[in-house]
């Protein structure tokens, strides 16, 4: 029986190999790769970048000095002419020529004019009632041209002043005395531009 055995094992046998050469061939099943463990590793791609340094401690803000802001600058145009840092220039009676009284206003103005650099003013000439209009237009032009000439020889740029002469069109005092004409007599300045 061992020697008719012997046959049927090498059937069986040959059976199994027949089989398994008859299968195909199944390519393996990929499975995720497991993430690497944390720690200096080197991958396919290089080495790893070396980490940032760590950053510095900023030193603590020390708040500014307070700035004490301009109250005259901070001003707009309509609050700074109604309330003008700027002083008229008064003349005589029918002159053009600056007194000393006027020359020491314009010193004043001129201050200003340079303490504020990008200021530009309108001086307006004025008369009093007297006279015709054309006169008194042609005096308050004077007037305003004997103004800005003066703060041309302080260092004020003539660029920086325009002149317009409004006579006696815009008084300051409307009363019908000396007075009132005296302070209607003058050179007034307007900021136009800041």
């Amino acid at each position: 029986m061992r020697a008719g055995m012997a046959p049927r094992i090498l059937v069986v046998l040959a059976l199994v190999l027949a089989i398994g050469a008859c299968a195909k061939n199944q390519p393996p099943i990929a499975r995720p790769a497991l993430p690497p463990p944390p720690g200096p590793t080197t991958t396919t791609q290089g080495p790893r970048p070396p980490a940032p340094p760590a950053p510095v401690g900023e030193p603590p803000l020390v708040p500014p000095e307070p700035v004490l802001e301009d109250s005259v600058a901070a001003r707009s145009l309509d609050d700074l002419n109604r309330e003008s840092p700027f002083q008229p220039a008064f003349f005589d009676y029918d002159s053009a020529d600056l007194t000393p009284t006027a020359q020491k206003a314009l010193d004043g103005n001129a201050a200003l004019l340079k303490k504020y650099p990008t200021w530009v003013v309108t001086i307006e000439g004025h008369t009093d009632e007297r006279g015709t209009a054309e006169y008194n237009l042609s005096l308050g032009e004077r007037r305003a041209g004997a103004a800005r000439t003066y703060l041309v020889s302080l260092g004020i740029a003539a660029d920086r002043m325009r002149t317009v002469s409004y006579g006696k069109e815009f008084p300051f005092d409307a009363a019908h005395a000396e007075g009132a004409w005296s302070k209607n007599r003058r050179a007034h300045f307007v900021i136009t531009a800041k």
